[in-house]
């Protein structure tokens, strides 16, 4: 008995262990890619690209980066090469942010390969990274555990941009072109300090031993699934109502609330909320199930209307702090919730399933509140406020038990 006890502990801090892990690659990782995407619209600017170009270069990448999971997480659910595909798609993730300190001047269409192909990479390591994690989340609670990962993920994501703040700030030649450039080529370090860290999967070889087996007669039946049909459409409407911080920084440029030096520090005040948020959602997530997820909608669905109704100040801070309680929720406990409702053998197709719809969504929400935003900036904010409410109501009706068990099995 004390044997068998002793033992589980021993499992809980390994696992524990795996989850600090691979947090820490995920830190070094965002500081990489947060840190290029704080500047990535400016610099696509200064290598010849139009405002149209920079916009369909940066909802293209993202939509080529979604639409791929779903090829990927089934890849990984039959060939069960989890670290393969994490360590092949944070090389090419990562390699392809400071090759961006390479593009020569007028060469957009570089800048906007490397964009596409940096995105790819992140489609090939995400549903297989996510269900490594979901392993380990199944010893020390799902909403815990994804929502330590996220607050070391988001950590990074508001040191990258600080650092390149402080390397212009201190270090600025006066020629944007080539401060950027340098920039870019700066954040080669954490690139690849993320590699270097990788190297300690010989301490978990197999992190799936973590969560035992799902019943056979679990296995295949998710995708039918009331529960996991309703989260699939809740997650969709949830992104057809966010948008990405491009739009927010736009709109406080044109409006001139604040100093284009300052909006750095604007997106990293957003992403520090955002790591204590995933934090405050992860411990929720594991006492309230599925109604925390409705919970993060709710929260999330005014900041439209304060950043792009009101008139800056107070409102303006308030609104990125709400969107930015939003990215922690879809980085910590919408993943929460595949791990929930998704069987072991079956969970990177779901993590395929859920980032795909949750990306088409949210390049479909972009390019429509885009338009609606030249027509009627109120018209926008009501839009992503109503989606953002109706995925709280299906959030909240994926947490009401279903009649005769269903969904139980998937869980």
């Amino acid at each position: 008995m004390n044997e068998r006890v002793d033992e589980n502990k021993d499992l809980k801090r390994a696992a524990l262990s795996f989850i600090v892990l691979m947090g820490v690659v995920s830190l070094f990782s965002d500081m990489t890619h947060e840190g290029g995407k704080s500047i990535l619209g400016a610099y696509l600017s200064l290598t010849g690209a139009s405002a149209a170009v920079v916009g369909f270069v940066s909802g293209f990448g993202e939509l080529v980066g979604y639409s791929l999971r779903c090829a990927t997480g089934r890849l990984a659910d039959r060939t069960k090469r989890y670290w393969l595909l994490t360590i092949v798609g944070y090389a090419v993730d990562l390699l392809a942010v400071p090759t961006l300190a390479l593009v020569p001047e007028n060469g957009w269409l570089w800048a906007a390969a490397l964009i596409v192909v940096e995105r790819a990479g992140k489609a090939v390591k995400k549903p297989a990274k996510d269900t490594l994690l979901s392993f380990a989340a199944a010893q020390n609670g799902v909403g815990r555990s994804f929502a330590l990962q996220e607050f070391l993920d988001q950590l990074g994501a508001f040191l990258g941009p600080v650092a390149l703040f402080a390397v212009m700030y201190f270090k600025g030649s006066g020629d944007s072109l080539t401060d950027y450039r340098r920039c870019f080529a700066l954040l080669a370090v954490p690139a690849l300090v993320t590699m270097g860290l990788l190297a300690a999967r010989r301490l978990f070889p197999q992190p799936e031993n973590f969560e035992p087996d799902t019943k056979k007669a679990a296995v295949g039946n998710f995708a039918s699934g009331k529960k996991f049909t309703l989260y699939i459409a809740g997650i969709s409407l949830f992104a057809l109502g966010f948008m990405d911080f491009a739009m927010i920084s736009m709109h406080v440029s044109r409006r001139g609330l604040m100093s284009p030096g300052a909006l750095p520090l604007l997106y990293a005040a957003a992403m520090g909320v955002d790591a204590a948020a995933a934090l405050a959602f992860g411990w929720l997530y594991d006492r309230w199930g599925m109604k925390a997820l409705a919970l993060s909608a709710l929260l999330t669905a005014p900041f439209s209307a304060l950043i792009f109704l009101l008139p800056g100040g107070v409102a303006l801070y308030v609104g990125a702090a709400l969107w930015g309680a939003g990215m922690g929720a879809q980085e910590s406990i919408l993943k929460a919730a595949v791990a929930t409702l998704v069987p072991k053998e079956r969970r990177s197709s779901g993590y395929g399933s859920f980032q795909t719809a949750f990306g088409v969504c949210l390049f479909a929400g972009g390019w429509l509140m885009g338009c609606l935003y030249d027509r009627s900036p109120a018209g926008m904010a009501i839009f992503s406020m109503s989606a953002e409410l109706g995925a709280a109501a299906l959030f909240w009706r994926t947490a009401r038990p279903e009649r005769g068990g269903e969904g139980k099995t998937a869980a």
